[in-house]
């Protein structure tokens, strides 16, 4: 909760700082004070080793929900840093901008903290308004319309279905409280709606997560929306919504069944193979990192498959991943900055006319393929074993073959880097674009070498 009402402080200090004419002090102190929550934030793990600590039964304080909250605040840190240059062109609305960001990781880190139903509802809608917005931000430009209103339209049905399946779960079981369902859905006798209100409120959250058959949206959003908020939506929006599907069903492992199993086998095969098949054919690259992420989505729902052994796994892999992607935008958004579009072509010989970003972005879609040193390969490689151990081989056989077709379009980009000519000349580039793209490449590769700085948090 602390680390709740402290991020929401600084998400107000933003909105009055435009009246103090602060604006210039406006990302520092904003980091400054992110860096302070992290340190609230990890400092649970050295008070107690079984944190439990519960508000009023809507939020608790657990291991799960701190090292999730964690990694939020970082991401939130790198987009605030890039946030800077990014929006100089609009000066008037930067702490507009730079507030709904806070707001947003406020929804996020109420997402995974939950215990009571109208908490998690109440996270989801605060993510979930802040993204339209930011979506539809460029209100001159036609595409972020069409972007705004899609998403808008894709994430209200969601959330209809969502609150729908609340509502069927508290009228089979009297309860918003999760520890009173989960006991609950350990026995037998609860009404068929108990089962259905979950599978809806499964469906709403993959539309969150862009997975197969509820990824039609993704891509056009992720094209039209400015690039720094489809970089949010590439990789915290989709990491918060995977996390919290997780830690919905991680204590109805009972109740869920073969039938639920099935499905989630089916979804993430369609994502895995719909994802990368579709993205071998695109030219712009945001539609190719949407498609990419709506692979990542299918290999993410393995960890569904083994939810009481997977969290440290699931924790491991939504790192890595959103690591690779933040380096990987922060280049992508400098490199196609006043460009009419993100088409491949556009990055034809970075790697004469800036070496290091194009290592970077290298890096970053090799992590995605896959590849070793990098923390993406060893993510695939633990949950490849956890779901072979579970018995879902022909998920992993799937995994294993949707791996090697995406090396097919990331090495689409990497090839236009170092083969092809460049017509421009090099580009400046920020100083806050290049430490966010090193820092996030860095601890990628950190955390492939080391991955045990990650999972033992959680065991």
């Amino acid at each position: 909760m602390q680390v709740l009402i402290t991020i929401v402080s600084l998400g107000v200090f933003c909105l009055l700082a435009e009246i103090f004419n602060l604006r210039k002090l406006l990302v520092p102190v904003t980091v400054i004070g992110l860096l302070g929550v992290l340190g609230i934030s990890l400092g649970f793990w050295s008070i107690d080793s079984s944190i439990d600590t519960n508000y009023l039964n809507m939020m608790a304080t657990t291991k799960f929900s701190s090292a999730f909250s964690s990694l939020f605040i970082v991401l939130t840190i790198f987009i605030l840093l890039m946030s800077d240059d990014f929006y100089k062109d609009i000066p008037t609305k930067f702490s507009d901008f730079i507030a709904i960001k806070i707001f947003l990781l406020a929804g996020a880190v109420a997402m995974v903290s939950f215990t009571n139903l109208a908490m998690f509802f109440l996270g989801i809608e605060i993510l979930s308004i802040s993204l339209y917005i930011l979506a539809a931000s460029r209100r001159l430009d036609i595409k972020s319309n069409e972007a705004g209103m899609k998403y808008f339209l894709m994430g209200s049905f969601a959330s209809g279905i969502i609150l729908f399946g609340i509502c069927l779960v508290y009228g089979a079981t009297g309860y918003f409280n999760l520890e009173e369902i989960y006991a609950l859905s350990q026995g037998i006798g609860l009404p068929t709606w108990f089962p259905i209100g979950v599978t809806l409120i499964v469906i709403g959250m993959l539309f969150k997560i862009a997975a197969a058959p509820f990824h039609f949206w993704a891509p056009d959003v992720y094209e039209g929306s400015p690039a720094l908020t489809t970089a949010i939506m590439s990789t915290l929006a989709k990491v918060v919504a995977m996390a919290t599907l997780y830690k919905l069903l991680s204590g109805m492992t009972v109740a869920l069944g073969y039938k639920v199993e099935l499905l989630i086998v089916i979804i993430s095969i369609l994502s895995m193979t719909i994802g990368n098949i579709m993205a071998l054919r695109q030219k712009n690259v945001k539609r190719m990192l949407a498609f990419s992420g709506i692979s990542h989505a299918g290999f993410m729902l393995m960890a569904l498959l083994t939810l009481s052994t997977a969290a440290s796994t699931l924790l491991y892999y939504t790192t890595a991943y959103a690591l690779a992607g933040i380096a990987a935008f922060a280049v992508i958004i400098m490199v196609t900055k006043n460009k009419e579009n993100e088409n491949i072509e556009n990055f034809n010989g970075l790697g004469k006319t800036n070496p290091l970003m194009a290592a970077v972005l290298t890096a970053s879609l090799l992590s995605m393929a896959g590849i070793p040193i990098f923390s993406g390969f060893f993510a695939k490689f633990m949950l490849f074993s956890d779901t072979v151990k579970a018995g879902f081989l022909i998920v992993v056989i799937a995994g294993v073959i949707n791996s090697i077709i995406s090396v097919g379009y990331y090495f689409k980009l990497i090839l236009a880097m170092y083969t092809k000519e460049s017509n421009e000349e090099k580009v400046a580039i920020p100083f806050a674009y290049t430490i966010v793209a090193i820092v996030a490449i860095v601890l990628n590769i950190v955390i492939g070498i080391y991955p045990s700085l990650l999972t033992n948090l959680l065991q």
